[in-house]
């Protein structure tokens, strides 16, 4: 007999295919989208995502290694494939093996992948690459000053063939910073065209790009040949990448994961009592007390610790006492027949007469000083998800 603690995250399909029509949309048709699944489809679940995107018409994805890469390939066999964080020592072999396409910005890269083609016995431009160029994000990319030394590898009997220039904006809410990202990648473009090298896609911008288009990058990618792309990331799942100036666009998103449990023990409490490690919480009142089988170790935040709230029977119901290890409290005085097994909403919605309540990851992130991205990262692993319609 198999069983398993009541909490789960809940992914819909229909949600995930909504947003990927609707940052189509706004992408345009000239425009190729690249849905960013990495890090477990931003804790969504790899695979059952990116089967769903493709069903959908995604062509392209982007993953953070080569590990995610080779899991990816076995459902997909025909799509492409981005390891966004380069190649680290003995990965660049399975990386040809499994025709991923790796982002590169050093000579080590080039290296290692020249290595494994020769083993591979590679043909001459048999192996994609993006080339990323630093514009200011000082994470990855070559800094444009560096880029001439990286092309002469470009060369015509190379293996490695210059697929597509990339870059990422580090504070895609700033237009005027953006901007000037933006002139220094269509310079470092130029350069590589000038080089005799024409890649075909021209790659700059995530989530905020595709929900408000640049038509700079597409003026850009025209004049070289190329076709533009984007790389959308939180905005497939649901959410705006900055939370507190949404675009239009992002009025549109809905947000792809719920994240539940279950009550299972209930018990009355009196003033004066005090609830969880360090007795930070003491009743001021007689309390029902509902126990949650959700904790830190599931994901739940230990900051949300007599900040947070739950929802319970389509009331909000404020946590009590620390987040602990593996266990929650929360206060259900006030919410009406609550019972030893009820559905408890962590991260979700729940009907109502008069509506919906909601509690979303930006308010968790809000809480909790941080952004949607961890919050929704966050959910450990142990936590199942389940696709539903």
């Amino acid at each position: 007999m198999t069983s398993t603690r009541p909490t789960w995250a809940e992914i819909s399909r229909s949600r995930l295919i909504h947003n990927h029509g609707v940052l189509r949309r706004l992408a345009g048709a000239e425009t190729e989208l690249l849905c960013v699944v990495k890090a477990n489809a931003y804790g969504h679940g790899l695979v059952e995502c990116a089967r769903t995107l493709a069903g959908n018409g995604a062509r392209w994805f982007g993953v953070t290694c080569v590990e995610e890469g080779v899991a990816l390939r076995r459902e997909l066999p025909e799509a492409g494939i981005l390891v966004m964080s380069g190649i680290w020592l003995g990965e660049a072999e399975a990386a040809l093996e499994h025709d991923l396409t790796p982002v590169v910005w050093e000579a080590r890269h080039i290296g290692l992948l020249e290595g494994a083609a020769k083993r591979l016995r590679a043909a001459p431009g048999d192996c994609p690459v993006h080339l990323e160029i630093d514009t200011g994000m000082s994470r990855q990319g070559v800094r444009p000053e560096d880029l001439e030394s990286l092309l002469g590898r470009f060369g015509a009997g190379s293996p490695l063939r210059l697929q597509a220039v990339m870059t990422h904006f580090h504070s895609p809410g700033n237009a005027e910073l953006t901007a000037g990202q933006m002139r220094e990648f269509v310079t470092a473009a130029g350069a590589i065209v000038g080089q005799g090298l024409f890649p075909e896609i021209l790659s700059a911008g995530s989530s905020a790009a595709a929900l408000e288009p640049d038509a700079e990058l597409a003026r850009t990618a025209q004049r070289m040949g190329a076709q533009p792309m984007v790389r959308a990331g939180i905005s497939l799942y649901g959410y705006a990448p900055d939370g507190e100036h949404p675009s239009e666009g992002a009025g549109q998103l809905e947000p792809v994961l719920q994240w539940k449990t279950r009550v299972v023990s209930l018990r009355e409490i009196p003033p004066g009592a005090t609830v969880g490690y360090d007795a930070t919480f003491t009743a001021q009142r007689p309390m029902k007390v509902a126990l949650l089988p959700v904790g830190y170790a599931d994901g739940v935040n230990r900051l949300l610790s007599n900040r947070g709230e739950v929802l319970v029977r389509g009331k909000k119901a404020p946590i009590v006492g620390r987040v602990s290890m593996d266990h929650t409290t929360v206060d259900v005085t006030d919410v009406e027949g609550v019972e030893v097994g009820d559905e408890v909403v962590l991260i979700g919605a729940q009907s109502t007469e008069q509506g919906e309540v909601k509690v979303t990851a930006a308010d968790v992130a809000k809480l909790t000083g941080t952004i949607p991205y961890e919050v929704l990262c966050g959910i450990a692993a142990r936590v199942p998800r389940t696709a539903v319609d």
